[in-house]
This record gives C-alpha cells, structure tokens and sequence, in this order.
C-alpha cells in the first residue's frame, strides 16, 4: 500500500475529515492535535474498521455517517490490516483468571468473554433455582453435592444429568421447599435407626397400595404424573374441544373434564393414604418426629405434604429427583448453561492450543520488553518447563521485583499496588510488542494507528516506546499514523524518524476537521520568524516575546531594550512612543543586522492593533503567529481600559512585575458591580500568559489554545473601550 486515502463524516464527533496519506515520502505520519479535537475519535473509527464493526456519530446517532478508509486503487482497507493502538488499556488484567495469561490479546478478551457469559447464565439460572427450592443454601455447592462426590464441581454435575432432564417430560416435586427436607437436623433425624425402620415399614405397605391401584402403577404412572396430564391437558385446550381421556381398569371410564379427572386421581389417591394399615404405619413415624422439638417444622410440613414420605426411604435418590424437577422447571435457564458451557469448554481447548503456538513469540516478547523499559521489575515465564513438557496448557507470567540485589517474586494485584502510573503503562507495552512482532513475522501489511501511546510516561520509558516506533516504521510491510496531543513528544518523533512533510496539525473549522502541514515544529523563531521579520509584519509582531527573553538572558531584565519590549507586551507610559525604528534598532543590535522597515515612524502598537483586526478575518488553520498577535493585542487593550478606568497614575507607575493580575485586583475591588466585565477580564489573565511568556523551547500551551477562542475574547475586550 502506497496511499491510504479517508473520507469521514460524522465519526464520534468529526463532522467531516477528508486526507490523502501519501507513504511514498516515509512510512509514518504523525498528527498533531489538541485534546477534544479528533484523536480518539480517529482512533476509535479504525478500531470500528478492525473489529468489522460500523462507525457513528454517538452524540447525534441520528447524523447519517460515512466512512471511507481506501489504498490508491480504492480498495477498502481490509479489517485484518489495521491495529490500534490505544493510549492505556489494562487488557493484562481485567479479571484474575486472566491476568497473566500469555495469549495474543484478542484470543485472551475472547477467553475472558467466555468465562464471563457462563458466570452471567450461572448467576441467573442460580437465581431461578433459589426462587424455585426457596433455599437459603450456597446452592451450587448443594448442586455439585447433589450429583458428584465433591461440592466444588457444578458444570460436571449439571452435565452428568443433562440426557435425563432433556427427556424427563415433567417436574413433580418442582414445588418442594428444599430447606424442610435438607435440614441438617433433618437429614440427622433421617439417618437414625428407628426412623429407618419406621420408613422401610411405611414404604412397604404404601408400595402394595400401590400396586393393588386401579390406574397408578409404581415406576409408571402415579398421581404426579396424573396430576401434570390433567393440567396439560387442561392448559392445552384438549378438553375444551370436547375430546375424551378414556382409563383402562376393570371398568372403563370416559373422562370428559379436567375436573373430572382431577376428582378421580384425588379419589385414587385418598384410597392409597386413608388405608388403615398404613395410618397406622403414619402415626408410628409421626410419633419419632414429634418426640423431637427441632422438627416441628418438618413434621408439619409433611402433614401436608404425606406424599412426600415414601421419598426419604432413599433421601439422595431424592435430592436428584427434586433437583431435576426444578432443573425442569426452568429448563431454557439449564439448557442455556450447559450449552454455554460445552460450547466454551470446547472454544477454551482451541485458544490454549493457539497459545501453545504463541508459546516462542511469547518468550521473545518478554526478552523484549526485559531489555528495553526501565521498571523495577522483571518479567518471566512462570511455568516454561511445564508447559514444554506439557503438562500446562498455557503459557503463565511472572513478576520479580528487583531492589538493588534484592529479588522478590511478586502476585499481579501485590505488584499494581507499588508500580507508579507510568510503569503499569509500560507493562501495557508488553501486548502491543507481542502483536507487533507476530505481524512483523507474518509478513502481515498493517496499518498502526498510535494515539498517544506515551501519554505520562516518564522519559525513559518515553523514549524506549519512541526508538521502538521508529523500528517499526523500518518495517517494509507497515505503516504508522502516530497521533499526539503532546507537542514535545510530537517534535521528538519529528526528529528521530518522522518525515518533515509526513508532519501534520490538526485543526478543527466550521465544515469539520483538517490536516495541515505542521509549522514550529522546530525553534520556529530562527527557521521562520526570524529570516521573515522584514516581510511579514504579523510574523515580526509575533517575534516580540522571543527577542524579549533572548535580551532577558543575556542583558537581564534592567536592560533598557528589555524595557522597551515590554512596553510592547504590557500598557506603559510609553508604549505609544515605540516605532517600528526602534523595534528594527533593537533587532539589529542583537543580531548584526542592517535592514529597518520602510515605516520606520509608524508605532508599533498600531501594527498590533491592525494585524490582531486583521486576524479576526483570517481564515481556519494552525495560525501558531495569529495567536501571539491575538493574544499581545487582547492583554494591550485590557490594560489600556483597567489603567484608564482606574485613573491612578501613581498606583499604575509602581507597579513592578505581574502587571495585569495588579491591575486587575486594584479593578474589580473598585468596581465590584461590574460582573461583566470582570468575567472578560478574568478571561485575558487565563488566556494570554501562556501565549505571549513563551520561548522556542516551549510554545505547546499556544498550540493547544484554539485560535477561535482568542478571537472571541479579543472582540470581547475592543467591546469594552
């Protein structure tokens, strides 16, 4: 790819960008953009472009957006050839399980995801079975206890049954309140030699009831099955459309109503439990739990529920039955589960199988990053052997923490909590070394989109991640749009391997977002101002605070020059009297020259006030000199008001260093009604320092300060004269 060529409009807030990047001139662009203008925004539609997924406007969804990201043919840029690279994204860690799992970050948020969609399904199908069983009981534990020799293994209980809950057609024992019969006193009283005889007695006689019915039959049919006919039958309309349930006995009975049939299982059924045999064998287990006050509660719950005796004969055939009848009860809640599970059981053996793979690139990646950050700690391959003889599926990391000759090894969440900001940022690094590297082997063309990787880092660490940047840009298959709202970090790159002309500023206009080549990127005073002081008045207005600080250094502040510049950055006595002679005597002086202007009478407060008018009119862009001049002219004028309203020549004379911020306490304590104006004056001492106090080392404050909001604010204090 040669030529990557965009075309956005209504992207996460750009509201329209168009931009040919041409990578004939060098592999890498970088951006300059102040915070809030487009970074993330760019960024986050080639992550969209990454992930197969389509961009918008999120403020205003409704805004039809376009996205066109193409190579010099017109072919859309596959997804598969971009990778963003964000400012700082904790992808080492978000859960535990994870954390120091060496895996490729896409496969380990995949593997993350996994456990993350069975733990949601798990918390809503345990819900369910709480609400079904009404049981206060840790009931996964009571589930894995249920069907496994252990309590700690649900999905391999849930699994052992699965066939069986597919096929069971009902829930009997769905309405059972788990806790009356779970109770550990309970299942004590339960295991006591008198009741089991009691229970053997009571269940022997009830089962030749049973078998002497005239339509239950045990094993087969019995009245929970009868019961849950009638109500299906019932439920679906059988009866309603006037058909009939014949039953087989020794005399055959049409049933033509659901109250019919209901009448006729109750009256079965009163035949089995009112037979006096087993009365007597009731009142005998009766009289065991009676004699025991713990009980009371069970005792009278199997009053009502004396269909249930015949059950605690073999309790945990039980527990399973009334366990797969609440299973069935919620059956799509299980069904989901153990899918979700099988399905991730299944997708987890194929991303450890790709982890085994990774298994070398891994360990270059560690060797990597070991031998180019600077953090007090180093990384190692926990279970390398292991996993090379093959009894570890992945690949685990490890943390060391160096003190001197001091080595401790250290957990993650213990080592997060001594690493400064910086330093959890460069363990971030490790991901996009990993990614970077496995392309670099795959001979896989990419497009890295960098946004502000650097961000807070410290500069040794700054400076690793930028020589890494330019390593990357050598590569003959990629390409890299680095983007930066950190001027010294955007003219560092500029110097190590970014291209001049490969140099952009973002700037922000009323028809959207624009890239224009960067200015100032080096001292812009010596490489522009400086040979156009002659030609360019708005560039020699502009060139005041730098001859300023260069006579503050090497004359001092007493210097009379010195004074003279700064009758041309604050309101004095004399600040009218200065003429543009003075200004080229000043130049020349310092810097060997010869040349004055042919205005040479005219003030140069009349050249501010023109070129700042004159800069209101200007069109959008970077304009790094209109805003000096901006921002020269707009302090000039609110000091010119303040001394004027003031009318205290004597107050304005002694005031030495920080003249605005005097005059502007003398001004609002005298005119405390003036709300108005004091809020547009507060506005000159915030905004204008920055951009006039600079010097050619550092001049990024005035890159970030949007040129629309100086023109604003110098209209605002003209309003005011």
């Amino acid at each position: 790819m040669k030529m990557l060529k965009i075309a956005l409009e209504n992207c996460y807030g750009i509201k329209k960008l168009d931009h040919l990047f041409d990578f004939s001139k060098g592999s890498v662009y970088a951006i300059y953009a102040q915070n809030g203008m487009m970074k993330s925004s760019f960024a986050q539609t080639f992550m969209d472009l990454a992930n197969d997924k389509p961009s918008q406007d999120r403020v205003f969804p409704a805004r039809v957006c376009k996205r066109v990201i193409q190579d010099e043919a017109g072919t859309d840029l596959a997804k598969g050839m971009v990778v963003v690279v964000r400012p700082y994204d904790e992808v080492m860690g978000h859960t535990e399980k994870t954390s120091t799992l060496l895996v490729d970050s896409k496969l380990r948020e995949e593997y993350e995801n996994l456990h993350a969609d069975i733990d949601k399904s798990k918390e809503i199908f345990l819900k369910a079975m709480k609400g079904q069983s009404g049981s206060k009981k840790d009931l996964e534990r009571e589930i894995s206890a249920a069907f496994t020799k252990t309590d700690q293994d649900l999905y391999r209980a849930l699994l052992r049954v699965k066939e069986e809950v597919f096929t069971q057609k009902d829930a009997p024992f769905a309405e059972v309140l788990y806790d009356k019969i779970f109770d550990d006193k309970v299942l004590g009283f339960l295991g006591t030699k008198d009741f089991k005889t009691a229970i053997a007695d009571y269940v022997k006689k009830y089962n030749e009831l049973l078998a002497a019915s005239t339509y239950f039959k045990k094993g087969i049919f019995n009245y929970y099955n009868a019961s849950t006919i009638a109500k299906n039958l019932a439920d679906n309309g059988f009866f309603n459309a006037k058909h009939t349930v014949t039953l087989n006995g020794d005399i055959k009975v049409e049933i033509g109503t659901e109250k019919q049939l209901e009448e006729l299982i109750a009256k079965e059924k009163e035949a089995i439990f009112k037979d006096e045999d087993l009365r007597k064998k009731y009142v005998e287990l009766e009289k065991l739990i009676s004699k025991n006050i713990t009980l009371r509660d069970f005792n009278a719950y199997l009053e009502e529920h004396e269909e249930l005796l015949p059950k605690l004969d073999n309790i945990e055939a039980f527990k399973e039955e009334l366990w797969k009848s609440y299973f069935c009860a919620h059956l799509e809640l299980y069904k989901d589960l153990v899918t979700k599970y099988q399905d991730a059981e299944k997708r987890k053996k194929e991303i450890e199988e790709a982890a085994a793979a990774q298994r070398t690139q891994w360990e270059t990646v560690i060797e990597i990053f070991n031998r180019r950050f600077f953090v007090p700690f180093k990384l190692e391959a926990r279970n390398r052997v292991s996993v090379i003889l093959g009894q570890d599926p992945l690949l685990n990391l490890s943390f060391v923490f160096e003190d001197g000759a001091d080595r401790a090894p250290v957990d993650k969440t213990a080592l997060m909590q001594v690493l400064s900001t910086g330093e959890k940022k460069a363990l971030y690094i490790l991901n996009i070394i990993f990614e970077v590297e496995a392309r670099k082997k795959a001979k896989q063309p990419t497009v890295f989109i960098v946004d502000d990787i650097a961000d807070s880092f410290d500069y040794k660490n700054k400076y690793a991640i930028i020589e890494y940047l330019k390593e990357i840009s050598e590569e003959p298959y990629f390409k890299q749009i680095i983007l930066s709202h950190n001027f010294d970090f955007f003219r560092t790159i500029e110097s190590r391997f970014v291209p001049y002309p490969n140099c952009l500023m973002a700037f922000k206009g009323a028809k959207g977002v624009a890239l224009e080549q960067a200015t100032g990127i080096k001292n812009v005073f010596v490489n522009d101002w400086r040979p156009n002081f002659f030609k360019n008045q708005r560039k020699k207005i502009a060139s005041i605070p730098f001859i300023r600080n260069i006579i503050e250094y090497t004359k001092g502040g007493e210097d009379l020059q010195y004074r003279q510049l700064t009758s041309l950055l604050h309101w004095k006595a004399d600040s009218t009297t200065i003429t543009h002679k003075d200004f080229d005597g000043i130049y020349n002086s310092l810097f060997g020259g010869t040349e004055d202007s042919s205005d040479g009478a005219r003030p140069v407060l009349d050249t501010i006030n023109s070129e700042a008018l004159d800069c209101l009119k200007a069109g959008d862009g970077i304009n790094f000199e209109n805003k000096i001049v901006l921002s020269i002219a707009t302090r000039l004028a609110a000091e010119k008001y303040m001394v004027e309203k003031l009318a205290d020549p004597d107050f304005v004379s002694s005031i030495g260093a920080n003249q605005t911020a005097k005059l502007f306490g003398r001004f609002r304590s005298m005119f405390t009604t003036e709300a108005a104006v004091i809020e547009t004056l507060q506005r000159v001492i915030l905004m204008t320092p920055e951009s006039i106090h600079l010097n050619s080392f550092m001049y990024e404050p005035i890159l970030d300060m949007s040129d629309g909001h100086l023109r604003k604010l110098y209209e605002d204090v003209l309003a005011l004269v």
